[in-house]
């Protein structure tokens, strides 16, 4: 974990207690919530490929195999192919050299993709994206003091965006309030992190949303619990957050009823 890129310096990450905040990570997901998880096997040469999301876009058969923004994460898209081979999906590579994405930076209403302008991100690759989903609107957002689109905002529900409370968070909300043709409810926390959440509909158990342990972020635990009709499940981050990792960054979420 030393060797993972971060925009800041820092505390050091507790790599034992990184595995077992993990470990409750793919166990909620699994076994509380009956998902299939397939995990990918860890690479010592690839310290930050334990954010699988950025390696992948996937929305209903496709499945976009993205060029991360840091060189030393481009090989980290070699397993997720293999991976999404065998699920049968329809596989687009990107393979213009010009063109950088991180799936950090794509927010996947249900409706239309938002796409992050970010350091990871540029113009290119958003083109490749909005070419490669055509039944969806893409829009892009300036994304500043900020890794990704997503460290600061989520999808909370199925017309609810959860976004943070800092002015660059603010500003790209607004961003995407006047780019789309939808109106989006919003739910505000107080920390720019914690809008990073999980949502699910999953048929036996409804409303599902995995969002940051009050203990790290009380004040947003709080405006969470506000949403009755969801199941909230509270997932401690602590020590990936040190390596600028969120909720939505540890999986690729693939909605397909075959069994795997």
């Amino acid at each position: 974990c030393r060797q993972a890129l971060r925009s800041a310096s820092g505390p050091e990450v507790d790599f034992a207690r990184a595995e077992r905040e993990h470990q409750l990570y793919v166990g909620v997901l699994r076994g509380k919530l009956g998902l299939q998880v397939l995990e990918l096997p860890a690479d010592e040469s690839l310290p930050d490929c334990v954010f699988v999301e950025d390696a992948a876009v996937v929305c209903e058969e496709t499945a976009l195999l993205t060029r991360p923004g840091a060189p030393s994460r481009r090989k980290e898209v070699e397993a997720m192919k293999r991976v999404l081979e065998t699920l049968n999906l329809n596989i687009v590579e990107m393979v213009d050299e010009n063109a950088t994405l991180d799936g950090g930076d794509v927010l996947f209403t249900g409706r239309e993709f938002f796409v992050g302008l970010s350091r990871r991100t540029n113009q290119r690759g958003a083109e490749i994206l909005a070419d490669t989903f055509k039944d969806y609107a893409v829009s892009t957002v300036p994304v500043q003091d900020s890794l990704h689109l997503k460290s600061f905002c989520s999808m909370a529900g199925p017309n609810l965006i959860a976004i943070g409370s800092s002015e660059a968070a603010q500003k790209a909300l607004k961003t995407m309030q006047q780019m789309s043709d939808h109106r989006y409810d919003k739910l505000t926390v107080p920390d720019d992190a914690a809008a990073n959440c999980i949502y699910l509909n999953i048929p036996s158990k409804g409303h599902v949303l995995l969002h940051r342990a009050p203990e790290e972020y009380p004040e947003s635990a709080k405006v969470f619990e506000k949403l009755k009709d969801h199941m909230l499940i509270p997932i401690a981050n602590t020590e990936l957050e040190k390596v600028d990792g969120a909720l939505t960054c540890c999986s690729v979420l693939i909605n397909k009823s075959s069994v795997l």
